[in-house]
């Protein structure tokens, strides 16, 4: 249930094209539904205005079918992430129509032309092509919620000129995602360099002293630049809900 699916509703039954009775029993299935592997909040578009995303790891295919089925029935999109290609295909055996992007692992059930709903444009930028990946997710989940997304790659600061070329892409953007491992500097000469929020993704890319991006993430958490804000480690994901809450403002 959207807030549009939701408004819809209400003016079928002000004009008398729904009745009162089929109305209160659409909504009755609020706000979720048990599945044998889930409960599945049909509600969540409703109440943050992004619908429940899944997330793969963990869950077989026929799980993740099972809670798909149940958002598309709901009248949802249905996004998953972190889902391996041949988990993808398994999926999609059983709930064919799905489309796979095998760089972000992400799952879609929806159309393939999103409506724009963001006020402005999502830069992704990525300090180097390890990192491709997570900077993938976020520019597919981006996307998917209906945002215009902008990708800038291998710009880290270890040739910083490849950054200062692109400024006027970095300026024009309304929120900025800015993904990098090793030390992860990246985020704050960006930020340095805009006046819009930037949200910092630590990568686990890095050798040994880089703890798997905890080095990345803890130079992040310390950053001189007041406008970056940092999410976890590899969470693509997370880093472009909140650009998308952003960018609706």
């Amino acid at each position: 249930m959207t807030r549009d699916r939701l408004r819809a509703l209400l003016e079928s039954v002000q004009r008398g094209d729904l009745a009162p009775e089929a109305a209160a029993e659409e909504l009755a299935r609020l706000p979720f539904v048990d599945t044998p592997a889930a409960r599945v909040d049909t509600h969540r578009a409703l109440r943050q205005g992004l619908p429940e995303v899944i997330f793969g790891p963990g869950k077989t295919p026929g799980q993740i079918a099972e809670v798909a089925q149940t958002l598309r029935e709901a009248g949802q999109t249905v996004l998953a992430t972190r889902v391996e290609a041949d988990v993808a295909a398994a999926v999609n055996a059983e709930l064919p129509g799905g489309e796979y992007d095998q760089d972000a692992r992400i799952l879609w059930y929806g159309p393939r032309e999103i409506p724009i709903t963001g006020n402005g444009t999502i830069a992704v930028v990525s300090a180097g092509t390890s990192d491709r990946p997570v900077a993938a997710e976020a520019a597919a989940v981006a996307r998917r919620f209906g945002n215009k997304v902008d990708e800038l790659a291998d710009v880290g600061v270890a040739g910083l000129h490849r950054l200062l070329a692109s400024s006027e892409a970095l300026r024009a953007a309304r929120v900025l995602i800015v993904v990098a491992g090793m030390e992860g500097a990246l985020p704050t000469v960006v930020g340095g360099m805009v006046d819009k929020p930037v949200i910092a993704v630590p990568t686990s890319v890095g050798y040994g002293a880089a703890f798997g991006g905890v080095a990345a993430l803890l130079g992040m958490l310390t950053s001189c630049a007041s406008n970056v804000t940092v999410v976890n480690i590899d969470n693509g994901f997370g880093a472009a809900h909140v650009a998308t809450l952003i960018n609706r403002l």
